[in-house]
């Protein structure tokens, strides 16, 4: 099972579903714009990929200036809190089966997990 969180706006987001589909993988899909993820589950993705929270926010969303996230000196749960607050920031898509995630940038990263 691959939970993909999901934006169906976004058209990498559906690339990524669309190759995890077509691969025959079972998916659960997440609309974490709807349903953002608590606290302790993006902290959980943050270290299934590996990444500090300003490595997954979306630099270029309006959010991301209008916030002052640019700053240097915001302690990380600050930027968590933020992307939790404003899923939007989030960057998309995130794939994730088991112990392992990815970002589906490129989308065809995905279908690393089926591996």
């Amino acid at each position: 099972m691959i939970r993909l969180y999901h934006n169906p706006r976004c058209s990498k987001s559906r690339e990524a579903l669309s190759l995890l589909e077509n691969a025959g993988a079972e998916i659960e899909i997440v609309e974490y714009l709807k349903h953002p993820p608590s606290y302790e589950e993006l902290e959980r993705l943050l270290t299934l990929l590996n990444m500090e929270p300003r490595d997954l926010i979306r630099q270029k969303e309006e959010e991301y200036a209008e916030l002052y996230l640019d700053d240097i000196t915001l302690e990380p749960k600050h930027l968590i809190t933020a992307m939790i607050d404003n899923p939007k920031l989030i960057e998309r898509p995130i794939a994730v089966c088991g112990d392992r995630a990815v970002v589906g940038r490129p989308p065809e990263r995905v279908l690393q997990l089926l591996g």
